[in-house]
């Protein structure tokens, strides 16, 4: 099990939903936290409300220059958790260049700033702990989600070609890939969202997750075996289930 206490850890993504709820269950774990995303009243509003130590930081993922000057500002961390992301419904039929850009840029290219700004330090000294959140819809392609199942299964990628390399240097690499969370993203949604889960109840799922030494999870479950049973399915079986007529 992970030790909590005393850790610094930046939280990209920290404002509301899963990465608000998260924020408050590590900082009563006593965690010292920074908080980013790019509202600053909110962050600091949260900063405020938590128990523990926070710096309220704020940084927009989409913009190289913010990411590298907010990573200098953090200092020295025990561990990055990555949680920034945007989403539309989006059928290919109604593609919104702007909005369908946002997302992969946001949910995947963000993560890659993140880290490319923290892996050094973590390198050179050793140790460290890197969290990306992904998703469910990052095991297939899924209709009516241009932008953000691309986005997301990049960031999968991501993580599992960082696991292999980081593998045994003391520096973990952990993936967790949620199901529906209701936020305001997911109130987006005009369809049934199975096993929506409230964002205190994902982050207490999440929160364990990151004490192990496991590096994926995806949750909850049995909702998630349904994703990963798609997976393996021969492409003319999956495209008849899940293709829209």
């Amino acid at each position: 099990m992970r030790k909590w206490a005393g850790r610094r850890y930046w939280l990209v993504g920290a404002s509301e939903g899963l990465g608000r709820a998260l924020a408050q269950r590590m900082s009563a774990a006593g965690v010292e936290l920074v908080l980013s995303a790019r509202t600053a009243p909110r962050l600091e509003a949260l900063a405020a409300e938590l128990p523990g130590r926070a710096l309220a930081l704020p940084c927009d993922v989409g913009d190289r220059a913010s990411v590298t000057a907010a990573a200098a500002a953090a200092g020295e961390l025990d561990g990055v958790v990555y949680l920034a992301g945007v989403y539309w419904p989006m059928r290919a039929q109604d593609w919104d260049a702007e909005k369908a850009e946002a997302m992969a840029d946001l949910n995947f290219t963000g993560a890659v700033r993140v880290m490319g700004a923290v892996m050094p330090g973590m390198v050179a000294r050793g140790r460290g702990h890197l969290v990306l959140t992904g998703s469910l819809a990052a095991f297939r392609g899924l209709p009516g989600a241009i932008g953000y199942a691309a986005g997301k299964a990049g960031l999968a990628a991501l993580a599992e070609s960082m696991q292999c390399d980081l593998r045994g240097s003391g520096i973990a690499v952990q993936l967790a890939n949620p199901g529906y969370i209701r936020t305001r993203l997911t109130a987006k949604n005009d369809f049934a969202m199975p096993a929506i889960m409230e964002p205190e109840a994902a982050a207490r799922t999440m929160f364990a997750f990151m004490g192990t030494d496991r590096f994926r999870l995806s949750f909850p479950v049995p909702f998630a075996w349904l994703f990963r049973a798609a997976a393996l399915l021969p492409d003319p079986l999956y495209f008849r289930l899940f293709a829209r007529r």
